[in-house]
């Protein structure tokens, strides 16, 4: 059997590889190995999401953990080059724009190992985000490219790829929030916390230019309270931006805020529940801006750029950057009923997993058993 090795090391990664996985197992026709590289090490922020999704453990565990850009990607690419000498995939899987992403999209490419970047063609045009730079480098290198929309598509067509490395496939991560939306809702996460639905707004901050700016992050801080001033909010705090906090004195200030609630990182299932009933996101996450435009929650977005233009093209988020004013001001104008509405991108469908599998399929030469095929 042909082996297709995927890589997850962050907490978005779990989301887009959980459905390609299962699809490649249900369709029998592939070999897998799983790779964790353990970018994310905090169990709230990693190991609770293979549990929530339906993943099996990983094969191989990394354990990298922390570090700067430089020594995260190159540790990471030490213990990759190990691994795929001893596994000998067929494939190389990676998806999103994590650094455990471009390190195994280098060692792959060097490797001479066939390479599919899952969620290629997203570009926010700011090279001072990480993510752009790893987002430009995986897509160049890779000889599968994989997109969830046809704005991603043209972005490769205009950087010169060729047409023939390129297939939109749809949002993979949407795959797994169709397919555990049934099961959140029948949490009691609601309930516990004393919410009701649309009774309340979700905030999640963990961008380093928000974060780590301190005047970007008082501001942040401040819109917040006047949106919790209006509407209870509950702010799941990533460990990055409660270190921040806790660093320029600012938790004392931020409990005494009425109506802000900071709770640890949920899981997978208890995230949705929350924000799949909210009345409003307010975020700098890439990947919530996809899940409220499917979920047709209006999203704030608190940064100057998206690489995810469909979501504000035609979905339920607006960029609103980084003032305050400006922030307060699109929050008010939702809270006094006058949200943007949306519709769900093309291909946006629970089926691109399958899309994929099927690709990988063709790609390696491998043969399925009879069944219907991926549209």
């Amino acid at each position: 059997m042909k082996k297709v090795l995927h890589i997850v090391g962050a907490r978005p990664n779990f989301m887009k590889v959980a459905p390609i996985h299962r699809a490649i197992r249900e369709r029998g026709a592939l070999a897998q190995t799983l790779v964790h590289t353990g970018q994310h090490y905090d169990v709230k922020m990693s190991d609770v999401f293979f549990t929530d999704l339906g993943m099996p453990a990983p094969d191989v565990h990394l354990g990298i953990g922390s570090g700067s850009h430089t020594e995260q990607t190159a540790r990471v690419m030490l213990e990759l080059e190990k691994v795929f000498t001893q596994e000998k995939p067929d494939l190389v899987s990676v998806v999103g724009d994590v650094n455990s992403t471009l390190a195994g999209a280098l060692v792959a490419a060097k490797m001479g190992i066939k390479l599919a970047h899952v969620e290629a063609g997203l570009r926010s045009g700011d090279l001072t985000m990480p993510e752009e730079i790893n987002r430009l480098l995986v897509d160049r290198i890779s000889d599968l490219l994989l997109t969830p929309s046809a704005d991603a598509d043209a972005n490769l067509l205009r950087e010169g790829i060729e047409p023939e490395r390129i297939r939109m496939v749809g949002n993979v991560m949407i795959d797994s929030l169709l397919s555990a939306r049934e099961q959140a809702l029948r949490l009691p996460t609601l309930k516990d916390m004393g919410f009701t639905p649309r009774g309340y707004a979700v905030c999640t901050l963990h961008r380093a230019s928000n974060v780590d700016d301190e005047g970007t992050l008082r501001g942040l801080l401040s819109a917040l309270g006047h949106v919790a001033s209006r509407l209870p909010v509950v702010f799941p705090v990533h460990p990055r931006t409660r270190k921040r906090i806790a660093d320029l004195g600012l938790g004392p200030t931020l409990d005494r805020t009425p109506g802000l609630r900071l709770v640890d990182p949920l899981g997978y299932l208890e995230f949705l529940a929350l924000t799949s009933q909210a009345r409003l996101v307010f975020t700098d996450s890439g990947g919530l801006q996809e899940e409220t435009t499917v979920l047709g929650i209006p999203c704030l977005t608190v940064r100057e750029n998206t690489e995810r233009p469909i979501t504000v093209d035609v979905g339920t988020n607006l960029v609103v950057g980084t003032s305050p004013a400006h922030i307060q001001q699109a929050a008010d104008r939702i809270l006094d009923g006058h949200e943007k509405k949306g519709r769900v991108p093309d291909r946006w469908d629970g089926r691109s997993g399958d899309r994929i599998a099927q690709l990988y399929e063709e790609t390696l030469g491998a043969v399925a058993p009879p069944r219907r095929a991926a549209v």
